[in-house]
């Protein structure tokens, strides 16, 4: 592929202007990135969550797309070398993307593992560095993006904004799919792409089942972020996991932990040297604080990837949510995580969970299908954009009620002075309400 003929400034501009943000994680603002110095762009296209497949379907159906935001991520932060890590399973992909390879843009081949798509253990995986605790991959000289991020930068440097959103829609629905929707259609609209729930009593998570949260109101809204929706039944034993109270989760830690350690043997950040240590946790919790500041920090690098709660615990302890109220509070008090990187676990890559393993211990084998990727877009008539979809400072408003827009039109912009990252109108129409949390805009209204 011929190189961008566009400066590296231009470039992370373009981005910024165009609202990228990351599209597989908590939606770092891409722009921000891309205007650090880097030696590698690691694709993470590993996809590791169950049933999700948006990456995969994307980077066989556009691999010119992912290949150039690549090139243009490693134009912009200077990096040599690029790196996309794709599970060998994923031969689509790894066929569509082979015939744009060079000596500069490799693919890494990994195993099906869990979780390969956490971009500490991504970067481990693929390159060896290891990112330090409390730390981030520019630390060691590397950017990690996914495949629709990078698609959305090469849109970005066409001119295009980020006003749609890939994701799977599958579990206990009548028709699982990918699809393709403006950002800010309802769930409920996106359930009913996939033909809607084909069981009375059922219940929805957000995201993955891993990393994904139960939501029990389908009129929420689609953002940059929104990884997919799975239906399964309300007694499914992962959705029984995600509803039960912190206070449920603290009793039963306080009754049956019998501190067997299998919750750190297997936490991935601890394999690779973090001092995370999810049963030490769970002890200092239990007897009121007991331990240094410095250990009850170590909460801070939990990557929540589930792995303790829902794989390695054999009496049913959360310890994620354990890791996740503790994180809140040490944030509310201004505690930063400082520590040293240890040494890896000689046995880390074996016990990295094999995904089908995984999948049998989620009870998830029947509700795993096929889930066909859609080619167009659908057409919402109203769409509510929230203000927040990023790391950082919400957007505002720039627009009032009553005013028409056009798809693409920026709507919500960058505080002076903050991280954040743009809105922009995901359909033509009228501005129909405006809050200081989102902008409603429903299709029609009065001419310009």
């Amino acid at each position: 592929m011929d190189k961008p003929a566009i400066s590296r400034p231009e470039i992370s501009g373009k981005v910024r202007e165009a609202g990228v943000v990351g599209a597989g994680g908590a939606g770092f603002p891409t722009h921000v990135k891309l205007s650090a110095q880097a030696e590698i762009v690691v694709v993470n296209a590993a996809e590791c969550e169950p049933l999700l497949k948006t990456d995969q379907q994307l980077a066989a159906r556009y691999p010119e797309q992912v290949i150039r935001g690549l090139t243009l991520a490693m134009e912009a932060t200077g990096a040599q070398k690029g790196i996309i890590a794709l599970k060998a399973k994923y031969k689509a992909a790894l066929t569509a993307l082979e015939p744009y390879l060079s000596a500069k843009i490799q693919i890494a081949v990994l195993p099906d593992i869990y979780p390969a798509g956490d971009e500490v253990i991504t970067i481990w995986l693929t390159t060896g560095r290891r990112v330090p605790p409390g730390g981030i991959p520019l630390n060691i000289g590397v950017v990690v993006n996914n495949v629709q991020t990078l698609i959305n930068v090469a849109r970005a440097v066409d001119g295009e904004s980020v006003t749609t959103r890939t994701l799977t829609v599958t579990g206990a629905v009548k028709k699982p799919g990918t699809v393709t929707v403006p950002i800010g259609t309802s769930l409920r609209e996106v359930l009913n792409l996939a033909g809607g729930a084909r069981e009375e009593d059922v219940a929805y998570i957000e995201g993955g089942p891993m990393m994904g949260r139960r939501i029990t109101d389908l009129s929420r809204p689609v953002t940059k972020t929104t990884g997919g929706l799975i239906a399964l039944p309300s007694d499914h034993p992962l959705i029984q996991r995600k509803q039960m109270s912190l206070e449920t989760v603290l009793r039963i830690a306080k009754s049956v932990c019998e501190q067997c350690c299998f919750c750190t043997e297997l936490c991935p950040r601890h394999m690779i040297g973090h001092e995370l240590s999810p049963h030490l946790l769970i002890r200092a919790v239990n007897y009121k604080a007991i331990g240094s500041l410095a250990r009850l920090a170590s909460a801070l690098t939990c990557s929540e990837c589930g792995v303790c709660e829902v794989y390695a615990c054999p009496v049913g302890i959360s310890s994620l949510r354990v890791n996740r109220a503790l994180k809140a509070e040490l944030r509310a008090q201004g505690i930063k995580y400082q520590g040293d990187l240890g040494k890896v676990d000689p046995l880390a890559q074996q016990r990295l969970i094999p995904s089908a393993r995984l999948m049998d211990r989620l009870r998830l084998r029947s509700w795993y299908q096929e889930a066909p990727l859609a080619l167009g877009i659908y057409e919402p008539e109203e769409v509510q954009l929230e203000l927040q979809q990023h790391i950082g400072a919400a957007a505002v408003s720039i627009v009032k009620s009553g005013e028409v827009v056009k798809r693409g039109q920026v709507v919500g912009e960058i505080p002076a002075g903050a991280l954040g990252a743009r809105v922009h109108a995901s359909i033509d129409g009228t501005v129909m309400q405006v809050t200081p949390q989102t902008i409603t805009v429903r299709k029609g209204g009065a001419e310009k």
